[in-house]
């Protein structure tokens, strides 16, 4: 059984030195939540009652996530995070915009407030020139038109193209799905005007002539070589499906985000700290052994972190540093257990088995029950309490692997064979010898 031990702590060890290796070998540092890192939290509005009645309003939210979001990425600001989220007071969407590192709020606005929302329109009466197709808001507006389900949100792609007459124009190739609704709509709309509309304005207003299967769309005007250019760039960086308007800002310094992560890391150390010197006044090498298995608990976690990777915020490290009350109260609980076992007479190592065998169902229901809550508030929560709950979860399983798993290991490796005078207080507890 001894031999089977030592087989069991070796194999513990190996893991141990292998996460360690992971940890500080890993070139990925860890990633910083807005809060901690500084940056721009941006705030819009959704204005769905723009949408036409026939499109689901869910859907459309959802694309203009993934077009916001797909649109920051391009711009290279890591770690962003964008949620949008439905009031029932006030009845509206919100998306909410998060920039870790973006301190200038004005940059910040450019990469959400400059991107296009484009979509098609019919136009109900021809305009007094139809072979003009570049219309202006003096000569038309918006009652005009017939909203389509066509948005930007069925865009591919966009590239500049240049008509017979060798000026620039700009080639729309949209997605399948795109296509199809396309096809649809020109012919359904054949001998009628299909105005192109961006940012609100008509920019194209094109008679269509026959279907287009093809899923293309051509906008032709006055345009120079640059302003087809830039136009082709802003629809590439993401359409935008619904218009938004900014509805509120905030800006976390550089230096307050970097204040608050000191804090947090102290109150970890301090909290750390004052646990372990518990554990070693009252429970002794068992405590001892706790804070070897706390050790390793922490190492575990924060090589999870690199590697998921988890974005920390100051919500998730108090999760985080929580949760490591959690691991070593499954300690604390096989000890007392351990301890009334040796009160009865029986050796160290069968107290040790008696011990975890009659605190587990206990640890099981207790972990069970932080990991239940923290799948509740990931759910249900807003990005800060989910923030919390993911770290938080991430610890209470952690804590069942280090505390069933590690603690036991290393406890039956060094429990000595009879038990004594001195042996009985440095496996003891409290005030007992």
């Amino acid at each position: 059984m001894r031999k089977k031990n030592i087989w069991l702590f070796l194999t513990v060890v190996t893991c141990l030195c292998v996460i360690g290796v992971l940890f500080y070998q890993s070139k990925k540092s860890f990633s910083y939540g807005l809060d901690l890192a500084g940056g721009t939290a941006l705030t819009y509005k959704v204005e769905t009652e723009k949408l036409p009645a026939t499109v689901n309003v869910k859907d459309s939210v959802e694309a203009l996530r993934n077009v916001i979001e797909r649109r920051v990425n391009l711009f290279g600001v890591k770690e962003s995070t964008v949620t949008t989220e439905y009031s029932p007071l006030s009845k509206e969407w919100r998306l909410s915009v998060e920039l870790p590192g973006v301190t200038d709020l004005e940059k910040a606005k450019l990469l959400i407030g400059s991107t296009p929302v484009l979509d098609f329109r019919v136009l109900k009466n021809k305009v007094k020139n139809p072979k003009d197709s570049k219309a202006t808001t003096t000569e038309i507006t918006l009652g005009d038109f017939t909203p389509t389900v066509l948005t930007g949100a069925y865009l591919d792609k966009a590239t500049l193209a240049f008509n017979q007459t060798n000026q620039p124009m700009v080639t729309l190739i949209f997605n399948k799905e795109g296509a199809k609704i396309f096809a649809l709509l020109t012919k359904e709309n054949i001998g009628k005007q299909l105005a192109i509309f961006l940012d609100g304005y008509p920019i194209s207003m094109p008679t269509v002539q026959e279907e287009i299967t093809g899923g293309q769309a051509s906008i032709s005007g006055n345009f120079s070589i640059q302003e087809a250019k830039d136009l082709v760039e802003r629809l590439n960086s993401g359409a935008l499906p619904v218009p938004v308007s900014l509805a509120s800002t905030s800006l976390v310094p550089a230096t307050l985000g970097a204040k608050a992560l000191k804090d947090a890391m102290h109150a970890g150390i301090i909290s750390f700290a004052l646990i372990a010197l518990f554990m070693v006044l009252w429970y002794r090498i068992p405590g001892l052994v706790a804070i070897v298995a706390l050790l390793s608990y922490v190492l575990m976690s924060l090589t999870l972190f690199k590697f998921i990777p988890v974005t920390l915020t100051a919500a998730g490290l108090a999760g985080f540093i929580i949760s490591i009350g959690i691991a070593i109260d499954a300690n604390i609980l096989v000890f007392e257990r351990m301890k009334e076992e040796l009160r009865s007479g029986k050796g160290f190592e069968e107290a040790l088995k008696t011990g975890f065998e009659r605190a587990w169902t206990s640890i099981r229901d207790s972990h069970l029950a932080a990991i239940i809550v923290s799948v509740i508030l990931f759910s249900l929560g807003t990005s800060v309490v989910k923030g919390f709950a993911f770290t938080f979860f991430l610890g209470a399983v952690i804590s069942l692997v280090s505390a069933q798993f590690i603690s036991k290991v290393f406890l039956l490796v060094i429990l000595p064979k009879k038990r004594g005078s001195i042996t009985n207080f440095l496996f003891g507890s409290g005030f007992s010898k």
